[in-house]
């Protein structure tokens, strides 16, 4: 499985959101720190969800981390999040 289905996977069990893009942005990120031949290193994220509602931006960056994993998060260089509510 992909580190974006993984992701993908997670995050729809966790936040159930109406919106999910799951963008695999590492070649952009090629001879920069973090960079992995093959990619999967650097992705965007966009997130509509009714679990951000009422939420700060450091608390919905949080249930994202937290849905994730810790195990997960330490495979991944760098997240781009776009977090709202639908």
């Amino acid at each position: 499985m992909s580190k974006a289905d993984e992701i993908r996977a997670k995050l729809e069990a966790a936040l159930a959101p109406t919106t999910l893009d799951v963008v695999d942005d590492s070649e952009s990120h090629r001879g920069h720190g973090g960079y992995q031949e093959g990619g999967e290193s650097h992705y965007n994220l966009r997130i509509r969800s009714e679990a951000f509602a009422g939420k700060s931006r450091i608390a919905r960056h949080r249930l994202v981390h937290s849905a994730l994993g810790p195990e997960l998060i330490g495979r991944i260089h760098a997240l781009a999040l776009d977090l709202d509510v639908p």
